[in-house]
């Protein structure tokens, strides 16, 4: 919990994150592993992989492709599965605004959404049944769809109080089980608090910190697309 307590050191004094639209370009593959990479579509043509988040997703001071979509881009490039990773990641995103750009982010051939959002939710100290409806709204939404799910659980600011921070947690994985939907219970494990990881303002991830973010995303992805593969 100390590194918790470092990570929100700053978020005392914000009440969002800072509002920076992100560029809409999708991020450039990369790739890695053998000389020999498998054969791969192009990018207009692959299945996407959607990653609905805040300025955690888009990157905040990092170019595009070292956010941690683009990282999980070079995975994908560097094994069997040929997916297109798209960043949705907004600055100063709640979300509410999540809900609001979801009919957009899915007007493609979406297969799976990962989603990345409710650190401005906590950081506003926005009522938690209302996130978990919008959570809920987002996660009926992709499932009519026939979009595999993935949910990205936050932490709120330990200012607010233990009560509503143990609501706010506890509402990700509450949301995850009514539905049966694959949770990573801390987006930023292993990342917030960790100063060598972090860029300045303590609360969004370094180049390194969004390359470990994308660390610990790929093992639950990865197993997504295999049971996609098999199916």
């Amino acid at each position: 919990m100390l590194g918790l307590k470092r990570f929100y050191l700053f978020a005392y004094v914000l009440t969002a994150f800072v509002v920076s639209a992100c560029s809409g370009q999708d991020p450039e593959s990369h790739q890695i592993g053998s000389d020999a990479p498998p054969v791969k579509l192009s990018l207009e043509d692959r299945p996407s992989i959607v990653v609905l988040g805040d300025s955690l997703t888009s990157g905040f001071g990092l170019n595009l492709e070292e956010a941690f979509p683009a990282v999980l881009q070079e995975y994908l490039d560097g094994s069997e599965y040929s997916y297109e990773m798209v960043n949705a990641g907004m600055s100063g995103d709640t979300s509410a605004g999540g809900v609001r750009r979801l009919d957009w982010v899915l007007d493609r051939n979406v297969e799976v959404i990962i989603v990345a959002l409710g650190g401005n939710d906590g950081l506003r100290g926005l009522p938690v049944e209302a996130m978990k409806d919008n959570l809920i709204t987002i996660i009926e939404t992709a499932i009519r769809r026939d979009i595999v799910v993935i949910l990205a659980g936050m932490e709120a600011p330990p200012n607010l109080g233990q009560i509503y921070t143990a609501e706010f947690r506890e509402a990700f994985s509450e949301v995850a089980d009514e539905y049966n939907v694959l949770f990573v219970p801390f987006l930023l494990e292993g990342v917030a608090g960790m100063n060598e990881l972090n860029q300045p303002d303590g609360i969004h991830p370094n180049l390194e910190g969004a390359r470990q973010v994308a660390e610990h995303l790929w093992p639950v992805l990865e197993s997504v697309l295999q049971d996609i593969s098999t199916q």
